[in-house]
């Protein structure tokens, strides 16, 4: 190209504009070559929306091993188990044959007649599936010599069971940062027993007897958090109805109070009524309370 065509001042603009454009063109290309994703992911979302993510850089969730949309991160069960003891006390009216007599123990009367105990509560959930379980099991017992000698016996010893194991399942209906809610259906099992033995034994008047019932119940829960480790929790059920006891409910309240991602301690009270009747003359009408103290094991 002649020289002086550098002179002419449309021809040189035109140049100068060529040579931005190549330069501009290549800097594009540069950039798309570095960052595919830019340009690839419309295209592949309007292809193949499943493939999306396979498509996507290095940041997407699904290579950072994190959950693509949709998924929870409480997929799978939960397993807890909770030991606890409860300082309860009993009030009420037992009678057989017609006779009825007022009971009356403190916590401390029951604790100073203790033999041998086991309680403790489990818990498992998958997504609003919710199932529970609760066994108290405890024995009494007591001795007192005679005054003189009744029938020729000098000493009466007494001893007191009793085994009550409750199953329920449920669903979560309310399930909340804020709060948790269940609502749940199941059937409490009752074993009562007792002895009666004289030493030496008088003319025969030694005594045992046991009775075993179930009722079914429906009930709930309610969790409440109370800052970052803090933790109510209110839960209930009813049953009975005549079907087997008369009426069988019970109400309890927990403050939770968790120590590590694993483990949480728990104190609070707990109420359990039953009337149960299982023939004339015969009642079983009392109603156990007190405080508990546990801590619950989240296994997983």
């Amino acid at each position: 190209m002649p020289n002086n065509a550098f002179k002419n001042p449309r021809l040189k603009w035109l140049l100068s504009s060529t040579v931005i454009f190549v330069i501009a063109s290549s800097a594009i290309g540069s950039a798309q070559t570095n960052d595919q994703a830019l340009s690839i992911q419309p295209l592949v979302a309007q292809e193949k929306p499943s493939t999306l993510y396979l498509q996507t850089s290095s940041s997407s969730p699904s290579s950072s091993g994190q959950a693509a949309p949709g998924a929870t991160a409480d997929d799978g069960w939960h397993l807890a188990l909770s030991p606890y003891l409860w300082f309860a006390g009993s009030h009420g009216t037992v009678g057989a044959l017609g006779r009825t007599a007022s009971v009356h123990a403190s916590p401390w009367d029951l604790l100073s007649h203790f033999d041998i105990g086991l309680m403790g509560a489990a818990d498992a959930s998958n997504k609003r599936l919710v199932l529970s379980g609760d066994m108290i099991w405890i024995r009494v017992s007591d001795s007192k010599a005679l005054p003189g000698t009744l029938l020729g016996a000098t000493n009466a010893d007494v001893r007191l069971g009793q085994f009550i194991w409750t199953s329920k399942g449920g669903v979560r209906l309310i399930d909340r940062k804020g709060m948790k809610a269940d609502a749940t259906v199941g059937v409490r099992y009752w074993h009562v027993g007792q002895k009666l033995n004289f030493d030496p034994s008088a003319l025969g008047l030694n005594f045992s007897s046991s009775l075993n019932w179930a009722d079914i119940l429906v009930g709930g829960r309610v969790q409440l958090p109370v800052g970052q480790k803090a933790e109510i929790t209110l839960g209930g059920d009813v049953g009975g109805w005549n079907a087997a006891a008369k009426l069988d409910y019970q109400f309890a309240t927990l403050l939770g109070f968790k120590v590590s991602p694993k483990w949480t301690l728990q104190a609070g009270y707990r109420y359990l009524f039953i009337d149960y009747r299982p023939g004339p003359g015969s009642v079983l009408n009392t109603v156990t309370s007190g405080a508990i103290l546990g801590a619950t094991w989240n296994i997983k």
